[in-house]
């Protein structure tokens, strides 16, 4: 919310679109069950390590951060990072981003479409929980700024947004500012001003962890959609191991002091909306061994290990 804006009660908040039910009895794949080696990599760290500052007191980001992510045509897959905080999950997603001062590592390779990453690109879209939006500017205007900047024309962009207004729940939003808009409008908007440049990858920085869990839920929801549509590939951190179990088709775990990979728990797609979800036996069993993993830093089983 803009400070300058007067006191009030925060705008209802608008339900998103409707999920679409998977069929009955249907069980959506794990994206990693169907990622054979042949397939080309979309992301890849090769031994990556981040230090800030300069020796005796340089401070480690990440350390030796190897995975490989990649490109599953009609399906992407969604990523979650969660570990405490420091462990670099932020440092990953800039370095993919191509921002500073997280890029470039201080040592390895990280590769996006199979080649060194060089700078930021609109393959690769950003979304964190600050929602950069731009105060002076409506709805419709943020959504199509970027659009703006690549020099399409005002009707079809103008036009485009508000296709990106319906997808997210925002109709008759379009002329508002930002501050006269709740957070989880605000993070609609931050969301389709993203996914309206069509980037392969969208990476998102803790994007619902400023919403209260009612709100959060539904962005959840209207993620799951949003991604089936675009079938592409999220990047998606989190400090939420309900939010990560629940979003990721694979969940990557972290370790602080140095940031490091230490392992990969593969877990259903979602079919269910995610308070029906929280209700199954797989989920509270999976969430709560995270929880133990996480808590005692303990290796994953086999079948899991990175």
């Amino acid at each position: 919310m803009d400070a300058s804006a007067p006191a009030s009660a925060p705008p209802a908040e608008p339900p998103p679109p409707a999920v679409p039910a998977p069929a009955p009895g249907s069980t959506a794949p794990s994206a990693s069950t169907v990622a054979p080696a042949e397939l080309p990599e979309l992301v890849a760290f090769e031994g990556v390590t981040k230090t800030f500052g300069e020796p005796p007191h340089a401070k480690v980001a990440i350390q030796d951060v190897s995975f490989v992510v990649r490109d599953l045509p009609n399906l992407g897959e969604l990523i979650a990072l969660v570990g405490p905080s420091g462990c670099g999950k932020s440092t990953i997603l800039r370095i993919i981003a191509g921002l500073g001062p997280h890029f470039p590592p201080t040592r390895g390779l990280a590769r996006v479409f199979g080649k060194p990453i060089g700078q930021p690109g609109a393959d690769r879209g950003l979304v964190d929980q600050k929602y950069s939006l731009l105060p002076h500017l409506t709805v419709v205007e943020n959504i199509a700024f970027g659009l703006k900047l690549r020099g399409v024309p005002r009707k079809e962009r103008q036009d485009r947004a508000r296709a990106w207004i319906a997808k997210v729940g925002l109709e008759g939003s379009e002329a508002k500012y930002p501050s006269e808009l709740s957070g989880g409008m605000q993070q609609r908007v931050a969301i389709a001003a993203t996914l309206i440049l069509g980037p392969r990858i969208l990476l998102m920085d803790e994007p619902f962890g400023a919403l209260d869990p009612r709100i959060r839920l539904r962005m959840q929801e209207l993620l799951v959609q949003l991604w089936r549509e675009q079938q592409g590939t999220v990047f998606l951190v989190t400090h939420s191991v309900e939010e990560a179990v629940y979003l990721g088709d694979r969940v990557f775990i972290m370790a602080a002091n140095p940031g490091r990979l230490v392992e990969v728990l593969e877990v259903p797609r979602p079919d269910d909306p995610p308070e029906h979800a929280r209700r199954q036996r797989w989920f509270t069993e999976l969430t709560q061994e995270l929880l133990r993993r996480l808590e005692r830093n303990e290796p994953a089983p086999a079948d899991h290990q990175v």
